[in-house]
Parts: C-alpha cells; structure tokens; sequence
C-alpha cells in the first residue's frame, strides 16, 4: 500500500504526459492515415506551438490565451506550407516524403534557434494555476490537472468532429474512397490539405498547452516525434481508441516506469514499438500509397475504351515476355552479340575508379581539415552503400544502418582499448562480423515487413541502439563518448597510425576494397537476383526461389558493409559518440542513397560527398546554420533529383542504362 501510495505522483503525471501524446499524436496518425503524408517535421509543429506561446506567455490568462491563438495559427500555417510541398511527392512514396519532411524539420528547426535562441525558453502559467494542490494527501501542480481536464476537452472535440459533422465524413471518405469523394465534387487534395493543417494546428495547441510538461528547448522536436511514433505504431493508425490508450501506456512509462524501474525505461518504448511493428506489420505501420484523385478517373463500369486499353496493356505484356525470350534465345545462340552490348566489370567499375582516383590526389589539393572531412566521409559512405544496396537492390527502405555502424565502430575502439587487437584488417574483420551478426538478430524483423514498415522498424532498432551506447556508460562512455584507445596499425608489425595524410591513405586503401568488392557482388547473379526479388517478388517465389533467404542475406551483407564503416570512422577520428549513430545519421545516409540514385555506388559516394560539403565545410562559414544548410539540400534532392544523380541523362546515354527507382515492395503481402 505504502508503494502505491508513493507512486500516485508519477502515475497522475503518466496521466497528464499521455493526454498531452494522445493530442499530438491524433494530429501525427491524421495525417498518415488520411493524407498519407509520413511527416517526420511534427514534432517541429509541436516545437513552433510551445515556443510561440513560451514567448507570449506572462504569467495572465490573457498571455495564455494570446500565446494559444498564436501557437496554434503558426503551426497550422505550417501544416498547410508542408501540404503544399507533399503534393508533388503523392506519387512517389514514403521514403520521398520522409525525406522532405525531415529536411522541413531540419529547416524549421534552425530557424526556430535563430528567433527564440538556442536555449529552453522558460514557461509562465497564470498565478491562479502556478500552485500546488492537495491530491489524496499529496501536493501536486494545478496546471497539470487542469491541463488534464483541457486535453480532454480538446480530444473529446477533435473526436466529435472527426465522428460527427460533414467535416469529418469528408476526411474519412478521403481515407477509404478518396475517388467516391470526387465524384460527389469535393476535392481529396483539399481536405489532404485541411487535414495537414488540422494536424498542424493540433501540434501547435498542444504545444502551447503542454509546454510546462515537455517545455521548449533544443531537442523537444526530435523527443515529441519519436515518442509520437510510438504511438502511432502502437496505438494503430484508424483506431482514435487504440491511439489513446497507447498514449496513456507511454505516458505511464515515461513517467512511472522511470520512478519504479529507470534502468530498462529507455529502452521499453522502442522495444514496444519494434515489436508491434513485427507482430503486426501491415496493420500498424504500412498504408496504401495515397491515391491522386484529381488524375484519377472516378470508378465505373469499364467502358469500351478501358476494355481496349486493358487489352493493348495485355497485348504489350505478352510481346515482352517473348521479347525476353528471344534475347534469351540469342544470347545462347551468339554471345558475342550480348557481350557487345553488356558492360564488362571494367567498365562497371569505371565510375567509382575514376572518384577513388580522385580521392588519392586528395591530400596534394586540399588543406587538412578538408582532408579530415574526406576520410569521415569514406567511413560515412560505406553506410551510405549499405543502403543503396538494401534500399536500391533488396527494395528494403532502411532508416537505421546506424545501429550495424555503431557495433562496429565500438567493436573495433573496445578491441584496441583492451589491447585485443589493434591491426587494421583484423579489427575491420571483427567489426565487420559484429555488425553481420547483429544484422542476423535483427533481420527476420525487418524482411518479413514491406514498405513503410520497414522504415519504422529499422528506425526503432537504430534509435534503440543509440540508447543502449548512451546508457552503457561503462562499456562505451556514454554520452561523452570513446577516446584515449590506442591508434590503430595498417599491418602486423608497422607503426601505429599518427598523421593525418598517412591515416587517410590507409582509410582510402581500405574503403576502396571493399567498395570495388561490393561493385562486383552486385553486378554478379547475386545481384541480379536481389534486382529480381525486389521487382518481381512473386513471380521469383512462384518460380521457387527462396526469396527470404535472398533479402535476410542482402541485410546481413548490408549490415557487414555498415559495420566496416563504423570501423573505418573510429580509425579515421580516433573517437566515436552516440551523436555519431544518431537517427540524423541514418537519415544523412539514406539521403546520398537518393541523390546517387539508389543503384549507384559511385553516385552515394558523391552524394556522401554533397553532404559531408554542405554540414561539415560549407556551413562553417556560417556557424550555426549547418542544419539549414543541410534542410535545403534535402528538399532540394527531393525535388530535383527523383531519380538522383544516375537518373541524369548525358549527351549520347540512352535513358535505358538509367536504372529504374526501387518499388516500394509495399503491396506484397
């Protein structure tokens, strides 16, 4: 009883914590069920609404309210700005508009610091609230239950709207039958737009009212979109009551669980999210892609002309089919002719020979913090590579190569610092062996998902590895990181690494074979086959081929691939910290994925390059605005680049030798 009693406290504010998700995230599931929008920028939304109102508040009701009208007018003027920039993506998926999102979060972010300062703004409720009152023989805050009684007011309005009024008919018709919903003559692009900004408008309410509970400060964006995720994930994405009550559990944990049990409560959140998106990974995570009604004709009964037109469709598929076999047929009868045409492993490799010759004249054309940046990027573009082959090669859109990044990065520094081996080769052996095995752990989980799922998986692990190196403070040093191991050595019995253009060599040596070995596995049958399961799964598994084990090794390899590049980063800063596996990280990774182009090593790398360019060098000549610059070049990618750098036709290149982008593999049950 006395157990119960001291912890009353902590679990009325799991109570207050988790109304205060259940309103933001209502906004966060909104907007993916009905508009299909993965957006990664709601937490910047929560962010606009608590800082708005941070600064308008003085401690008077009138503050209060001046600071809600203006939280939530600015976030829902957001929402709108960031539907307008989804609509050209509505056909491209998920992994496009994750992207963009996350670099309007970037872009929001910093400009965020740049108006209200980099610090945790300070939070004034009226006088008649800034109280303590008696619960149950405890003293506890009065805005906290009045904020309870206030959430539930808000959700119990939203719920009416959405359940009761045209409105709401109309949004859950944009959702279920948005081309029904444009027969009737309204606009679904509309009401995408209405709900975005509704959404918007939510985040930015609750941020304004929940500030004195999760308050404004450098890293509330990030903090409110994970922990929105998890209730999404949990909660599922049409259930408003699943939504809530997965709101109130992660509430209890943050809050509760940290009272009664603090060393597991870092972990539990995305243990529950990674294992509802494994038990359930259609229902909790994948959704359609989101129709386009306005270039969507309205269903009817097919027509005569839908009739030809299935039947011409029909017709090109059977020429194809014997298309194929013809060049099949020739191919045995002549091969000369197919060799003529197919480009021989030389001429494969001559784009990433050509960059890794460039890159040796490195330390004759550059200063030495260019040339620091250079060896980072070597070890950031394995990662890099690592998903453009899950996501180009095996279709598995990942989010989280960071976490077989950072097991090899700290393989290889607690290798050195207890003198087990400090020899180049055997410690990228071993990292890379960590990393494959870690990746064997984890990747039943990930390969027996689809789409968007997969994102969210891969995001949970990578998140949860972060933790596990910030909170084993003894093993990894923590949140100040790992330093102080010996240098590492390029061979049995040479010396040990100590300039800067000697370490560089070395990590140039040893990214290139690795990367010219990952060149020739893709472009040999292995390859072929990974192209063949990610664009025609079925067919591959109706013809035998055991696709699972096909994809489970792709991430294995991908895996062993991050896991050298991790080890790769520890030799070439002598260092490594959770901010260097952190979910920016795996974002920056999959964006050089994108602007290579998906199925271009050589095009990652210079993607690695754009990046590493624009966060690292560019933006020191504007300090503090790094994220900025980083948000620009994400959106910019986005939109220029849909096919990325190996989607660019040059004079006398065919766009036959441009590789198609990767399907989502969403739709494969």
């Amino acid at each position: 009883m006395e157990v119960l009693d001291a912890q009353l406290v902590p679990a009325v504010d799991g109570v207050a914590y988790g109304l205060l998700l259940f309103v933001v995230s209502a906004g966060l599931s909104l907007a993916f069920g009905t508009a299909g929008v993965l957006n990664l920028a709601h937490g910047t939304l929560y962010a606009i609404g608590a800082a708005t109102g941070a600064e308008l508040s003085d401690g008077t009701w009138g503050g209060l309210l001046l600071g809600l009208l203006a939280g939530t007018a600015a976030a829902g003027g957001a929402g709108a700005l960031l539907a307008v920039a989804a609509e050209p993506l509505a056909r491209r998926g998920h992994l496009a508009q994750a992207l963009l999102t996350f670099g309007l979060a970037l872009i929001g972010g910093n400009l965020l610091t740049a108006v209200f300062g980099s610090d945790e703004l300070p939070v004034r409720v009226p006088g008649a609230l800034d109280r303590s009152v008696s619960l149950l023989g405890h003293r506890y805050p009065a805005y906290r239950l009045v904020f309870i009684v206030m959430a539930v007011l808000l959700a119990a309005f939203g719920t009416w709207v959405l359940t009761r009024t045209r409105a709401g008919a109309a949004v859950r018709a944009a959702a279920d039958d948005p081309q029904m919903l444009a027969a009737t003559g309204i606009s679904p692009r509309l009401v995408h737009t209405g709900v975005l900004m509704a959404a918007g408008a939510l985040a930015g309410a609750a941020g304004v009212l929940g500030a004195p509970i999760i308050g404004p400060g450098p890293s509330t964006a990030e903090n409110v979109l994970m922990l929105s995720l998890v209730v999404v994930v949990l909660g599922g994405l049409r259930s408003l009551w699943g939504t809530f009550l997965a709101a109130i559990a992660v509430g209890e944990v943050q809050t509760l669980g940290v009272s009664l049990a603090p060393d597991l409560a870092p972990y539990l959140l995305m243990a529950a999210m990674a294992g509802a998106l494994i038990l359930r990974p259609q229902r909790a995570a994948a959704a359609p892609e989101p129709p386009h009604p306005e270039q969507t004709p309205v269903r009817r009964t097919p027509s005569a002309a839908t009739k030809a037109t299935k039947a011409t469709k029909a017709t090109k598929a059977t020429k194809a089919i014997k298309a194929i076999k013809a060049i099949k047929a020739r191919s045995a009868a002549a091969p000369s002719r197919i060799l003529d045409r197919t480009p021989t492993p030389v001429r494969r490799l001559t784009p990433l020979a050509l960059l890794l010759a460039l890159l040796a004249a490195a330390p004759w054309m550059v200063d030495a913090y260019t040339l620091s940046l250079a060896g980072y990027a070597l070890a950031l573009g394995l990662v890099a590579v690592s998903s453009t082959v899950l996501t180009g090669y095996a279709g598995l859109p990942v989010l989280g190569q960071t976490a077989p990044f950072a097991v090899g990065a700290y393989v290889t520094a607690i290798a050195a610092d207890v003198g087990l081996t400090t020899v180049g080769p055997v410690q990228h052996a071993l990292a890379g062996a960590a990393a494959a095995l870690f990746a064997l752990i984890t990747g039943p989980a990930v390969i027996r998902a689809r789409g968007v799922t997969v994102l969210m998986i891969t995001l949970a692990i990578g998140d949860l590895t972060r933790t596990a190196v910030a909170q084993m403070t003894s093993v990894t040093g923590g949140t100040d990181g790992f330093f102080g191991f010996p240098a590492t050595r390029p061979l049995w019995g040479a010396e040990a690494l100590s300039d800067e253009v000697g370490t560089y060599h070395y990590v140039l040596t040893a990214a290139a074979v690795v990367l010219v070995t990952t060149v020739l596995v893709l472009r040999s049958r292995a390859g072929q086959l990974l192209t063949g399961a990610r664009s025609a799964e079925a067919r591959m598994r109706a013809s035998g081929h055991p696709v699972s084990r096909y994809l489970l090794l792709a991430y294995i390899g991908g895996g062993a691939l991050a896991g050298i590049g991790g080890s790769l980063l520890v030799v070439a800063q002598q260092y490594v910290s959770p901010a260097d596996v952190g979910f920016e990280i795996a974002a920056l990774a999959m964006l050089a994925a994108v602007i290579g182009g998906t199925t271009s090593v050589a095009g990652t790398l210079l993607g690695v390059a754009l990046i590493v360019g624009t966060r690292d060098w560019l933006a020191g000549a504007w300090p503090g605005h790094g994220p900025l610059f980083l948000g620009v070049l994400f959106v910019l990618s986005v939109y220029v680049l849909p096919r990325g750098l190996a989607g660019i036709t040059m004079p006398g290149v065919t766009a036959r030798t441009v590789p198609p982008p990767a399907p989502s593999r969403e739709t494969v049950s």
